[in-house]
């Protein structure tokens, strides 16, 4: 299994305010899947992808990524995990606004030392003709596509998905889908996806639901949708 995440909890505050938002989440991914994890606010959605991603340091609990714990890793540890495995996509894009599309991608190209050609994935992700532009001068999809590249070209083993198209129109919502279905098909790359939107959850491979801070529901699809056959994005 590829992620494997046992018993995990983590609360924030102490004494009369202590709020426990993880209560022994255990979850595990296979390698190359694609995976939602839906919840409604407060559900710890996001505190479990920051755990993942070795933003936040959990109470107890184990997250083994390929085999190596993150659980208790030096913060150096954390940082050569993150740089080596994980690429990040965010809701609000978080490119650098005066640096153009190719420079926003080479940063984190420069952080790898196995990046995937950035050519190729100025190609693929539909940004080969804006290559010079800022962001400033992009549409939210295009700087979502390039949020995309810029995660990407650390070849990265797992992406972690945060509201990907929160911010974004239907329309543009259904084309990032495709894309990130293209990027899983292409280059395999395990994907967590967090989102609100319920229709999202047809085209992955497997569906995790959290309730207060615990998994309500855990499934995998026997069928899936393609991104061009989802409605009511």
């Amino acid at each position: 299994m590829y992620l494997e995440i046992s018993n995990l909890r983590k609360s924030y505050g102490e004494g009369g305010s202590l709020t426990q938002v993880l209560k022994g989440i255990t979850l595990s991914v296979e390698e190359g899947h694609m995976c939602v994890i839906q919840g409604a606010s407060g559900s710890g959605k996001s505190t479990l992808l920051n755990g993942i991603g070795g933003l936040d340091v959990m109470d107890s609990g184990s997250i083994r990524v390929e085999g190596r714990e993150i659980c208790g890793l030096s913060r150096e540890g954390l940082s050569d995990y993150r740089r080596e495995s994980l690429g990040f996509i965010f809701q609000f894009y978080n490119l650098l606004p005066n640096l153009t599309v190719k420079e926003n991608i080479q940063v984190c190209e420069y952080l790898s030392d196995h990046p995937l050609p950035l050519e190729e994935l100025l190609e693929i992700l539909g940004l080969a003709s804006h290559r010079d532009k800022f962001p400033s001068q992009l549409s939210g999809g295009q700087q979502q596509r390039c949020a995309i590249a810029r995660a990407l070209v650390k070849n990265p083993r797992l992406l972690l998905c945060d509201e990907p198209t929160g911010a974004l129109d239907s329309h543009t919502s259904r084309d990032i889908l495709a894309l990130l279905e293209e990027v899983n098909r292409t280059y395999r790359t395990t994907m967590l996806i967090v989102t609100h939107n319920n229709t999202i959850k047809n085209m992955v491979d497997q569906v995790v639901f959290l309730k207060d801070g615990q998994i309500v529901k855990d499934y995998r699809n026997r069928q899936k949708l393609s991104a061009a056959e989802l409605e009511d994005l």
